[in-house]
């Protein structure tokens, strides 16, 4: 199960030449459990010990393929497998069958079999090398037991671990024996099943042999069998081509028929009847010499093993408690150095403190006579300080005076500005009056001009006659209107508005010189105003100012406000 090897077979060599090589090779010694398998079409097939090996039914590759397998199973392990390589090899093979689901077996107990397989590889369970993930690559559980439950492999692997923490100072081959235990009570342990039909209905059902007798099962069961046949309960078992009948000891009891279909499966089942009956039968009678000699073997290993193990727990342990009362002597070590070098730091902590205090003393002294003389400098400084309080006093008078005053002129300042505001609006009305009587004048010019003519004719003379006689003077008399029209009121009309359009030039003069000079007196209130900004700045912390910013900055933006618009 865990190894390929390589034999050159001759010809006239026989199965059990070929069997007998590869347990010498191994080391094997409880052979008759064993045997060499080969693959024949759909099915498997036993090689024959007493049949030259080529003459068997065997691949005709070549290399030809053979595997060593447990061919029976022991009803109780840790009675009858005696050798550890026999134990070994039937763990390897019970294990790869479970992982392979031809074995059934609960998720508790996969996961306890699970923790021997872990123990038999890992040894002891040391979680400073055994970290998290280190069974990521290992094949333990069945993949049924997988898809079972919604776990992740960490989760799997946590709780293997935790049994797996459990099984310290067990040894390889007792992990593979506690894992042969637990697995030799699972109903399908040991179990070859094969299809047969009943007599009569041609009923399909399942044969199983193992260790304890032949078992009749459903095809949809394999766990618990409809009906079992013991080793000790049969008298015989007899087959002709395709028939094969099981009589029980008991004669009253009725004879048991089934058939197979292929003539190689029938041979299989009968190999496997007469195996398994002649070691129930060896199980009840006397072990041989060589069965007494391995045992006694396998003792006399078990129990020097188990001294040496002994021996050797001891002298870890030993070694463990010289390496604890080595780190405990380094660690006293280390202590008792940081203890003496901790008081030499503080002997020459107390002598530097020493020099110090007497440091100290001395500069005390130096110190009293530095404070008799400052004592002296501060009644001095009190004095003068007193004197200093008393011009403080005064200049704060003139200072609050000034303030005062300062803020009479911001009220001057914004009286003024309202002023100006007035004027402003004065000139603007001035200008709105401008602009109608232009409007005006050019509303009486439209309206002269069109009452000229009607004026003119009312008060004239009466015109000659006219007709086809004398077509030429009312020509001549009209023109002559008109033209005396265009002469005498034109030129009065053209007078007064040039006098109207002078007086409008003269006033428009006039308020462009007061806009001029109401700009330069904004731009000097402005200046005036960041100037004083300062003296407000003194007594903001006192008391709000007389006027509020924000008026200011109204009339201010009013007067500007007017000069755009302008």
């Amino acid at each position: 199960m865990d190894a390929e090897m390589e034999f050159s077979c001759e010809v006239k060599w026989k199965g059990k030449d070929l069997f007998d090589l590869v347990c010498r090779t191994i080391g094997l010694r409880e052979t008759w459990f064993f045997g060499l398998r080969y693959t024949v079409k759909d099915t498997y097939a036993w090689l024959k010990p007493d049949k030259r090996v080529l003459d068997q039914e065997v691949p005709k590759d070549s290399p030809i393929t053979f595997h060593f397998l447990a061919k029976f199973f022991p009803e109780k392990v840790e009675d009858e497998l005696v050798q550890e390589i026999t134990q070994h090899l039937f763990f390897l093979q019970v294990k790869k069958q479970i992982l392979d689901e031809e074995i059934f077996c609960s998720p508790e107990a996969s996961v306890l079999l699970a923790s021997y397989a872990v123990q038999a590889k890992y040894g002891d369970y040391d979680p400073n090398f055994h970290k998290p993930g280190f069974l990521a690559q290992d094949e333990l559980l069945p993949k049924r037991v997988l898809m079972q439950y919604q776990m992740t492999p960490d989760m799997w692997e946590e709780k293997i671990t935790a049994w797996y923490a459990e099984h310290r100072s067990i040894t390889r081959d007792e992990a593979e024996m506690e894992y042969l235990k637990i697995a030799q009570d699972l109903e399908m342990y040991g179990v070859s099943y094969f299809s047969i039909t009943q007599n009569k209905r041609d009923t399909e059902l399942l044969l199983g042999v193992d260790a304890q007798g032949l078992h009749i099962y459903c095809p949809n069961s394999k766990l618990s069998p409809n009906k079992s046949f013991p080793w000790s309960g049969i008298r015989n078992i007899s087959y002709s081509e395709k028939e094969f009948t099981i009589k029980p000891l008991d004669k009253k009891k009725e004879v048991f028929k089934f058939y197979s279909s292929q003539l190689r499966v029938n041979k299989l089942i009968l190999q496997l009847c007469i195996g398994n009956h002649d070691l129930f039968m060896r199980r009840r009678k006397v072990d041989s010499i060589e069965v007494q000699q391995m045992k006694a073997q396998a003792k006399e290993e078990k129990a020097r093993k188990k001294v040496e193990r002994q021996i050797l727990a001891r002298e870890k342990q030993m070694r463990e408690e010289a390496e604890r009362a080595k780190e405990e002597m380094e660690r006293r070590l280390f202590q008792l150095q940081d203890e003496a070098r901790m008081a030499n730091e503080a002997l020459l902590r107390s002598e530097e403190t020493a020099d110090l205090l007497a440091e100290k003393a001395q500069i005390a002294e130096e110190e009293a006579k530095l404070l008799a003389h400052k004592a002296a400098e501060a009644e001095h400084d009190r004095q003068r300080l007193e004197v200093t309080a008393l011009k403080t006093k005064e200049e704060k008078r003139l200072m609050e005076q000034k303030m005062r005053e300062a803020e009479q002129l911001a009220v001057k300042l914004v009286e003024q500005s309202e002023r100006r505001l007035k004027e402003a609006d004065h000139l603007k009305q001035d200008l709105n009056e401008a602009k109608d009587s232009e409007r005006r004048a050019k509303q009486k010019l439209v309206e002269i001009t069109k009452t000229t003519y009607p004026l003119i004719a009312a008060y004239s003379s009466p015109p000659p006659p006219t007709g086809p006689e004398n077509p030429d003077l009312a020509l001549d008399m009209g023109g002559s209107i008109r033209m005396d029209f265009k002469d005498s009121d034109m030129k009065r009309l053209s007078m007064e508005i040039e006098r109207e359009r002078l007086e409008y030039m003269e006033k428009s003069k006039h308020l462009q010189d007061q806009l001029k000079e109401l700009k330069s007196e904004i731009e000097s209130l402005k200046l005036e105003e960041q100037q004083q900004a300062g003296i407000y700045n003194l007594r903001s912390y006192a008391e709000p100012p007389y006027l509020p910013h924000s008026n200011r900055n109204s009339a201010y933006m009013a007067q500007m406000a007017f000069y755009e618009e302008v």
